[in-house]
C-alpha cells in the first residue's frame, strides 16, 4: 500500500528479471554423468574379471564426447533452458549403456551393448538437430494435423509385419528392425497439444451436463472417443498392452491439464478399464500376461520352472537394500528379454533399492522438470506440450516398473534410456531436445512464457 491508500502496480515496462543459466552448472553435471558411467564399466570389468576392461578408454572419450556436443548446442542454442534436463539423460542413458554390457558378458553371441551406443550417438545427433533447427516450439502448433496423420501410418505398418514374442510392434527388413510405435508417441503428444488448446474452452464450457458431468458437444467429444477406439484397436491388433495404455493415458492428462475438469480422469479411467477387461478377456497374448500377473508362481507349482515374471521378482529379492554389486548379479535368468522389457530387474539385483531409488528419482526429476518448463509458459500449446512430453517419460516408467515388480500386467515395452532399444533411445533423446526448447523460451522470460497473443 502506498501512503494514499491506493495498491502500488508494477510497471509493465520494467524488464522482467530472468533467472541465472546456470551452462557451468550443467557442464559439470554432465561431467559427473560421464564419470559415474565409467565408473559403473570399470566395476562391472574388476567384479568379472579382476581387472578394469580394455575399451574402458574408447567408451568413456565416446560417451564424453557426445555429451560435450550436445551441451555445446545448448550453450548456444538454448542458453537459458533448464541445466538439470541434459546430465540427467546423460547418467540414465551411460548407466543403461553399462547394464546392457553387463548382461553381454553373460552372452557372448549376442552383443548388444556396442549397437545401443550407436542408436545412442543416432538420438544425441537428433537431438542437437531439434535444439539448432527448433527456434521456438509453437512452429510445432501448424502441424497439428500432419502429426496425427504421420503417428497413424507409422501405428499401422506394423500390423503388416510378422509378430514378435506375441506383439506386432516391430519392422523387420534385411537385418534391420525399428519400433515405429516410439516415434508415434512425440507425434501424438504434438497433435493431442494442437488440438486441445484450439478446443479447451469448447472442452470445459460447452454441451450438456449430466448429473455432476458436463459433457462436451457430440463435434467436440468425438475426437475424445476416436482415441479412445484407437488405443484399443492398437491393443487388439498389436496385441500391445503398454502403447495402448500410454496413448489413452497421455490424452487424458492433457485433457485434464487442459479443460482443469477432474471428470475427464474419471471418463478415460472408465474407458480405459473398459478396453482392458474387454481385450484382456478375448485376446489370448494380453490374457496369457493377466493371467501371469495374478499368479506369477503358477509355472513353479506346475513343475515347468519360474517363468520370466517369477525370475523378476526372485533377483529383486536377491538384491536386497544395497545390491549384489555390478557384474554379481543372476538376472540374466529372465531369459530373451533381459536387456529390453526386464533391465530394471538387473539393476534392482545389483544396484539394490537404493540403486533402483537413485534411478526412480533421476526419473522423477527429469520429469519434475519438464512441468515445471511448462509452468512457465502462457501459451496453451507449449504448456500442454511440455505436459505431455513429460507425461509420456511418466507413464512409461510406471507401466514398465509396474509390469516387472507384479504391480500390474506385463507390457513390454522399453525402459527409457536404459533398456535395449534403438527407436526407444532416439525418441527419449528428442522428447529431452524439445523439453530443452520449451524450458529455454520459459526461463528466457523469467518464468512467464509469451502472451497467448504472441503464440497465434
Amino acid at each position: 500500500m502506498t501512503a494514499t491508500g491506493t495498491t502500488a502496480q508494477a510497471d509493465p515496462s520494467a524488464p522482467v528479471a530472468r533467472p541465472p543459466r546456470r551452462r557451468g552448472v550443467e557442464f559439470t553435471l554432465i561431467v559427473v554423468a560421464v564419470l559415474l558411467s565409467v565408473y559403473g564399466y570399470c566395476d562391472v570389468g574388476l567384479a568379472r574379471n579382476g581387472s578394469v576392461p580394455p575399451g574402458v578408454v574408447g567408451h568413456g572419450a565416446g560417451l564424453g564426447v557426445l555429451a560435450l556436443l550436445a551441451h555445446v548446442a545448448v550453450r548456444l542454442r538454448a542458453p537459458d533452458a533448464d541445466p538439470l534436463l541434459l546430465p540427467i539423460a546423460v547418467l540414465l542413458n551411460g548407466l543403461g549403456l553399462v547394464l546392457i554390457h553387463r548382461l553381454d558378458l553373460e552372452t557372448p553371441a549376442d552383443r548388444a551393448a556396442p549397437t545401443q551406443l550407436v542408436w545412442s550417438t543416432l538420438g544425441v545427433g537428433l537431438f542437437i538437430v531439434v535444439v539448432v533447427l527448433l527456434r521456438d516450439h509453437r512452429v510445432l502448433q501448424r502441424y497439428t494435423y500432419v502429426s496425427v496423420v504421420a503417428a497413424l501410418v507409422l501405428l499401422v505398418l506394423p500390423i503388416f509385419f510378422p509378430a514378435v514374442n506375441g506383439a506386432r510392434i516391430w519392422i523387420r527388413i534385411a537385418g534391420f528392425s525399428i519400433q515405429p510405435g516410439e516415434f508415434a508417441k512425440v507425434l501424438l503428444a504434438v497433435f493431442f497439444a494442437g488440438y486441445l488448446a484450439a478446443n479447451r474452452n469448447a472442452l470445459a464450457h460447452t454441451g450438456r451436463r449430466l448429473w455432476r458431468l458436463q459433457l462436451p458437444t457430440g463435434r467436440v467429444l468425438g475426437p475424445v472417443l476416436a482415441i479412445w477406439l484407437l488405443s484399443v484397436g492398437v491393443l487388439v491388433l498389436e496385441r500391445d498392452l503398454g502403447t495402448s495404455l500410454l496413448f489413452f493415458g497421455l490424452f487424458v492428462i492433457l485433457l485434464y491439464v487442459a479443460t482443469g475438469r477432474t471428470g475427464w480422469i474419471a471418463v478415460g479411467l472408465l474407458l480405459a478399464l473398459c478396453g482392458a477387461l474387454a481385450v484382456g478377456e478375448l485376446e489370448p497374448h494380453v490374457h496369457s500376461r493377466v493371467e501371469d500377473w495374478q499368479n506369477p508362481f503358477a509355472s513353479i507349482e506346475a513343475g515347468r520352472g519360474p517363468n520370466q515374471l517369477a525370475q523378476s521378482l526372485f533377483a529383486f529379492a536377491a538384491g536386497g537394500f544395497l545390491g549384489t554389486g555390478l557384474g554379481l548379479g543372476h538376472s540374466s535368468l529372465i531369459g530373451f528379454a533381459v536387456k529390453s522389457d526386464f533391465i530394471l530387474a538387473t539393476a534392482g539385483e545389483e544396484l539394490g533399492l537404493a540403486g533402483l531409488s537413485a534411478i526412480f528419482l533421476l526419473y522423477g526429476l527429469l520429469v519434475e522438470r519438464g512441468y515445471r518448463a511448462g509452468l512457465g509458459l502462457r501459451d496453451p500449446f507449449g504448456r500442454l506440450l511440455a505436459v505431455g512430453l513429460s507425461s509420456i517419460v511418466a507413464l512409461q516408467v510406471f507401466v514398465i516398473a509396474g509390469g516387472v515388480t507384479g504391480l500390474i500386467p506385463l507390457t513390454g515395452m522399453a525402459m527409457p534410456f536404459l533398456a535395449q532399444g534403438g527407436s526407444s533411445v532416439v525418441t527419449n533423446w528428442i522428447i529431452v531436445a524439445l523439453l530443452i526448447r520449451v524450458s529455454d523460451s520459459a526461463r528466457a522470460q523469467g518464468g512467464r512464457g509469451p502472451d497467448e497473443e504472441d503464440a497465434r
